[in-house]
């Protein structure tokens, strides 16, 4: 098994909580960690609700089957079976142990209100997101925390080429698809990945109309990523009310297809009625959605501007989940056009802003947001960091630098060989 950096978060969460919850979208690796966790890490029985009998007693009598089980206790897609929460919220009552129980889901609780209110208190929460770039080469990245610093680390220059950076975007983190060789093995497990979604995950979670229309939805939130969300727009295009829209898209978050970026602003009221960014969790799904290669890739290189953006993104949301930062993520745009493609603010209200150019060379013109962001912020703004494609660490002024996009994982020591 490739090791998960997000394990010593779990381990020490198990340490002093009574029930911990690994979440994270099918397929990203959370029951082959929850395994290995029950046999070396967390001493446990592991349980899945994936077997059909075991979900049939869980539903049928949740606090008997709870009754009949030894602490500590693995139970892997709990969310099949929502009437077991009452029942651990009871056992945890009775008897608060740290560790009692690790649960692994593929539907966030955070957006099922009666699944999250019935063990609020008792539970933390760590997401598990497919393979990071760190953990592929058996690196700790801690990209974020050392953005954060009193000062920034110099970092070393890359040699990762243009070419390989393009083929690990395309490929993504997926655990089955990191190891197939060829685009067409990749884009028939996306095939099936995608329906596979729609009929169980989403069926399960809502009875819904036009099931059919999600993965065309899902094609078209692809085809956006980076930009922001227009409801009137994508409805139009659909032919669907805005209203199951907002359902859909509700379902794709639940289901951690889709992790929108809010927008940020100096008045914190605001950020929840600004247009948020389109972002998919894994560039191979959102590569292959959009029918992008390496040749289309070359032929029209604006196309990867987009893909790397929902890249740099998505690599930074996995460091977050054991980032001693834990940074909230947002975008900036005014209606002058300024913008800053990420903006991380720490507890302390501190900012570090970064732009994501595809391009090999950097510019002044390219700090003109993180410019703006600095002004209007003054001693918050912490730093500006433009990531690129070329090779070189360079500063570019007071607390502004432009550094290599693989400086997000390089960065981390490696562990193994």
């Amino acid at each position: 098994m490739i090791p998960r950096n997000v394990t010593s978060a779990i381990l020490e969460a198990l340490s002093d909580t009574p029930v911990v919850l690994l979440n994270g979208a099918r397929q990203t690796g959370k029951s082959t960690l929850a395994q290995w966790l029950a046999e070396k890490a967390h001493p446990a029985r592991y349980i899945t609700l994936d077997d059909a009998a075991v979900l049939a007693a869980a539903r049928d009598d949740p606090t008997g089957f709870l009754t009949g089980l030894d602490s500590p206790i693995v139970l892997d897609e709990v969310q099949r079976a929502p009437e077991l929460f009452l029942a651990i919220k009871a056992v945890v009552d009775r008897n608060r142990v740290p560790g009692h129980f690790l649960l692994t889901g593929s539907a966030n609780p955070l957006l099922l209100p009666k699944l999250s209110e019935s063990l609020a208190g008792r539970m933390e929460i760590l997401s598990l997101w497919p393979f990071s770039q760190g953990e592929l080469e058996g690196r700790p990245e801690d990209f974020i925390d050392r953005a954060f610093a009193s000062k920034l680390p110099q970092f070393p220059a890359s040699d990762l080429s243009r070419s390989e950076l393009v083929k690990r975007v395309l490929t993504g983190g997926y655990p089955e698809v990191v190891g197939k060789a060829s685009t067409s093995r990749r884009s028939a497990w996306f095939r099936s990945y995608v329906t596979t979604i729609v009929q169980r995950e989403v069926r399960d979670l809502a009875n819904i109309e036009h099931l059919t229309m999600m993965p065309r939805l899902l094609s078209l939130l692809a085809a956006r990523a980076g930009s922001l969300m227009n409801y009137t727009e994508i409805s139009n295009s659909l032919g669907l009310p805005q209203s199951t829209l907002k359902r859909y898209m509700a379902l794709f978050e639940m289901t951690f297809l889709s992790q929108p970026l809010p927008a940020w602003s100096t008045n914190i009221g605001k950020r929840l009625i600004r247009s948020r960014k389109v972002v998919l969790n894994d560039t191979g799904l959102l590569a292959h959605l959009i029918g992008l290669n390496e040749e289309r890739i070359r032929a029209d290189p604006n196309t990867f501007g987009p893909l790397l953006e929902n890249f740099v993104i998505m690599e930074l949301r996995k460091q977050a989940t054991w980032s001693k930062t834990q940074p909230q993520f947002f975008h900036f745009r005014t209606r002058k056009g300024q913008e800053v493609d990420i903006v991380l603010e720490n507890a302390a209200g501190e900012i570090v802003g970064i732009e994501v150019k595809a391009s090999s060379t950097v510019k002044s013109s390219d700090f003109k947001g993180l410019n703006y962001l600095s002004e209007l912020l003054g001693d918050r703004f912490l730093r500006g960091i433009v990531l690129y494609t070329g090779d070189q660490p360079v500063p570019f002024g007071s607390n502004l630098y432009a550094l290599p996009v693989s400086t997000l994982w390089e960065s981390g020591e490696v562990l193994r060989g």
